[in-house]
């Protein structure tokens, strides 16, 4: 009797192991799903395994990765939560097994085709959402043990932690693609003025809404953006497209920075309740000798003038964009461009480090500037200010006046 248990012991033992190997999680989040699912037909000697996944969008379970299944896959079957077995397994977040499956316990007729005789499902949680569901199927009749049941939450646990990590890459590539189709690939040629532009996404938090913009105006005046959207990933990238398309729309019926941003304001409380978002809007005239700047909580630019050190312009920051009530006035503040003067905007990843106060980093920052080409100064700050792992999204626009 003791020597039985000792090998239901070391069963048992092997079937963890066989599921928590250290070599899965180097496995890319698509291979790990058929590798488990392969390794639970192999220990429990089960015909099929399948894993569907909650599509949010629609509420229902999608067929994601199956073994002895596969068809379910490739017609990309689908099954609504409380329907069926998998929808009975997610709506009651609890296993669910059948030992002798009928048509009235399955909508899938793939089941049925393919001759299932006893089923046993489980959810895949993520904290308290149900994600999905993983189950099994026997083409001969059986009875589960609890100790099956056991292994299979296992099973699922580990492939509801590669469904999130899969989930997240595909958030942040997504982020990181619509960021950047926002981003102007090549920044507008315009007279007058040199111009060059950086950024580089946080390591720590992912993709970020910084964002900036150039654009002609109709009546000769080039307007000059960088702004921030709290929140990381994709929400805050969508956010920032809003944001930033809206911007334009306004540019285009005030010549007025402040009232361009009075604006944007009302619209980020209307349709963006919630986000907080700072910008800087400059508008350069159109015979490029003055700028016209407005702020919107965000930090005040940099000019550097020939013969004298780079500093920071006194311009009053207005209050961010979506905070409190509607900001009814604000301002802006005329600089003068004076030939070869270079203007540096940024967000505040550039310049917030850790375990410093940021007017360590701005006066750093304020150092390197030196009135040059706009790519020689970007070069200079990208160099200079310990952008090679940074904590936070980073955006910089540098524009120089012709000398």
């Amino acid at each position: 009797m003791v020597e039985t248990e000792s090998i239901r012991d070391k069963e048992r033992l092997r079937r963890l192991e066989a599921v928590t190997d250290m070599a899965l999680s180097r496995l890319p989040a698509a291979d790990l799903l058929d590798e488990l699912l392969d390794r639970v037909r192999d220990l429990l000697g089960v015909d099929t395994a399948v894993i569907l996944l909650v599509d949010v969008h629609s509420r229902q379970l999608v067929a994601t990765a199956a073994k002895g299944l596969e068809e379910e896959v490739r017609q990309g079957f689908r099954v609504a939560i409380g329907r069926g077995f998998a929808g009975r397994v997610a709506a009651t977040r609890q296993p669910v097994a059948i030992a002798d499956v009928t048509a009235d316990d399955v909508v899938n007729p793939i089941l049925l085709d393919k001759g299932v005789r006893s089923l046993l499902g489980v959810p895949i949680l993520a904290g308290d959402d149900v994600v999905g569901v993983l189950h099994i199927g026997s083409l001969t009749p059986r009875a589960f043990t609890d100790d099956d049941v056991h292994l299979l939450q296992l099973v699922a646990d580990r492939a509801g932690r590669a469904g999130q990590i899969r989930s997240n890459k595909l958030d942040q590539a997504a982020a990181l693609a619509l960021q950047r189709s926002l981003l102007p690939t090549l920044l507008p040629g315009a007279a007058g003025v040199d111009m060059a532009a950086r950024y580089v996404p946080g390591h720590d938090f992912g993709i970020g809404g910084d964002w900036y913009d150039v654009f002609a105006l109709p009546s000769g005046w080039l307007g000059v953006v960088i702004g921030d959207v709290s929140g990381h990933g994709l929400a805050s990238a969508v956010v920032m497209g809003r944001v930033r398309s809206a911007l334009r729309a306004y540019a285009l019926i005030s010549d007025d920075p402040a009232e361009v941003l009075t604006l944007l304001d009302r619209k980020v409380h209307h349709f963006e309740a919630g986000n907080l978002t700072t910008a800087l809007y400059a508008m350069i005239s159109p015979d490029r000798t003055a700028v016209h700047v407005a702020l919107a909580g965000h930090l005040p630019p940099i000019l550097a003038v020939p013969g004298q050190p780079a500093a920071v312009p006194r311009i009053p920051v207005g209050p961010p964009l979506g905070i409190g009530r509607p900001a009814r006035i604000r301002t802006a503040t005329i600089i003068d461009f004076l030939p070869g003067a270079v203007l540096v905007c940024y967000t505040d990843g550039l310049v917030e480090h850790r375990g410093e106060i940021i007017d360590v980093g701005i006066k750093r920052l304020t150092d390197t500037i030196r009135p040059d080409s706009a790519e020689a100064v970007s070069n200079a700050i990208m160099a200079s200010t310990g952008t090679e792992r940074p904590t936070d999204d980073i955006a910089v626009l540098v524009v120089r006046r012709d000398p």
